[in-house]
């Protein structure tokens, strides 16, 4: 079955998984296989005021909404853009004095959008809202008590002139949100500020090791022209070479867990049990708990005792980040690296972790010469356990190369970059806000390498002289969130 723009994919009934997606042609690493706007999307409630309600951009001054003083929006034209899809919510906001929770507003928004459209097949989608999976039957007790109370504000905040729906399907939209809501970001992709629901995309099963990557692009609305404005979407992209009757699988997690931790955050959000090859065969899972080699290899108790060192400290650490304290998040991970090194190999992931939170707050803290130093053997580390086309893998690159630019290490920086450019060509493609950023970067760092080759006590003298006149880029406060994932799914 194909519609609307959807000629490329075909929905199949994919064995011990229920439905899936298959190619009905050929792709290549980069290639867009569809590109689907939201059925509906909210912002979460948390950012309401500094994200456009239309394209979920970040923005220093947005208009508010007149009628409601809830919605905001980057200018008139996402404001009109939004009418269709705020009218109904604009007025049930004033009728109720407040605007409820994200979920009671996507909720309301998909049952206004099908009050419209009817529940059969909107444009471009291959599975009706109705169809999509809920699990409410897998959820505990936690879940459903959750469940009932968001049933009953939807109640209080539906207006009483709409079309009324049965409390067994208000329920199941809920569970379509719950299982199904897809993360959304802002425009450079680092932060999550949204969740929408995405039907087609749903349809794409989990493998941990998948052949596609989905990237939120939040549209354009620059163009003086309405004509060449392109809405807000989401972009299945191709990660390795497909052919015609391949399934086309996403990763609901980062794959940097082993498969044993991946196999248990699968089953608790997304109610399945994984069989995909990485976790049947357990593949990588050595290289995640390696330790090391050679003659002075450690002892079983000497790795067990460090890794729960590990595990204590990333608890000590998490506890000083929530606090601000960054010099002690530096200090408990000196201490760890100092007691890891002997013990774990290069690419254990509890190692990994450490150097990957000392080498984001050293950079914040600007100390760029220990920073690039734990982000090189990060970067060293990850290239030997994720997909070469992975866009946490390239983002991670990025910013280690970013860092090495800042201690004045161009070449070693700029080669970061490159290879974090290439990567991202393939996951985000080259008119995502973040590829065209590190194409700056990339042609910056080339032009101040070609210097630094030609003439290094002039290179330096030059960068010292700039950097004296330019305050100095800080770089982002260490967050406490990892990079947005897939699905929006509460822990």
């Amino acid at each position: 079955m194909t519609k609307g723009g959807m000629e490329s994919v075909e929905v199949f009934t994919a064995e011990g998984k229920g439905r899936g997606l298959k190619a009905q042609k050929e792709f290549l690493p980069g290639d867009v296989i569809f590109a689907e706007p939201a059925y509906a999307a909210v912002v979460f409630d948390s950012l309401t005021h500094v994200i456009c309600h239309t394209c979920f951009k970040r923005q220093e001054r947005l208009h508010r909404c007149g009628q409601c003083k809830f919605a905001y929006y980057c200018d008139r034209t996402c404001q009109r853009a939004a009418w269709l899809n705020h009218k109904n919510e604009c007025s049930a906001i004033k009728r109720h004095g407040k605007a409820p929770t994200e979920n009671i507003r996507l909720a309301a928004r998909i049952l206004w959008k099908m009050e419209r459209e009817g529940s059969g097949l909107s444009e471009g989608c291959l599975v009706p809202i109705d169809d999509l999976q809920n699990h409410v039957d897998s959820f505990g007790e936690e879940e459903k008590k959750e469940l009932r109370a968001d049933v009953e504000s939807f109640l209080e905040f539906w207006p009483p002139h709409c079309q009324q729906f049965g409390m067994q399907f208000i329920s199941h939209i809920f569970g379509v949100i719950s299982c199904n809501g897809f993360t959304l970001s802002d425009q450079r992709g680092l932060q999550a500020v949204g969740v929408g629901i995405f039907p087609n995309l749903c349809q794409a099963n989990h493998d941990c090791w998948p052949n596609c990557t989905v990237v939120f692009n939040n549209g354009n609305h620059e163009a003086v022209r309405s004509m060449f404005h392109t809405q807000m979407r989401i972009e299945l992209r191709a990660l390795s070479k497909i052919s015609p009757g391949d399934e086309l699988t996403v990763s609901y997690v980062d794959f940097l867990s082993l498969s044993e931790e991946r196999r248990k955050q699968l089953k608790k959000q997304y109610y399945f049990d994984c069989t995909c090859e990485h976790c049947k065969k357990q593949l990588k899972d050595d290289l995640m708990l390696a330790v090391k080699t050679g003659e002075s290899k450690p002892s079983a108790d000497m790795v067990k005792e460090v890794i729960q060192l590990s595990k204590d400290t990333l608890e000590k650490i998490n506890k000083a980040r929530m606090e601000g304290n960054y010099h002690e998040v530096v200090k408990l991970c000196r201490e760890c690296l100092k007691k890891q090194e002997p013990v774990l190999g290069d690419t254990n992931i509890y190692l990994l972790r450490i150097l990957s939170i000392a080498s984001e707050v050293l950079s914040y803290l600007q100390m760029f010469e220990e920073a690039a130093d734990y982000a090189k053997r990060m970067v060293d580390g990850y290239l030997k356990i994720y997909h070469p086309n992975n866009a946490q893998l390239g983002m991670a690159v990025m910013r280690a190369g970013v860092t090495h630019w800042h201690a004045g290490l161009i070449e070693a920086g700029h080669g970061l970059i490159c290879k974090a450019y290439a990567i991202l060509l393939i996951t985000h493609g080259p008119s995502h806000p973040i590829t065209k950023d590190l194409e700056a970067m990339r042609v910056q760092t080339e032009m101040e390498l070609r210097m630094f080759q030609q003439n290094e006590f002039m290179y330096y003298k030059m960068r010292e002289a700039a950097l004296k006149n330019q305050k100095i880029q800080v770089m982002p406060e260490p967050s406490n969130e990892n990079a947005p994932s897939l699905f929006h799914k509460k822990e």
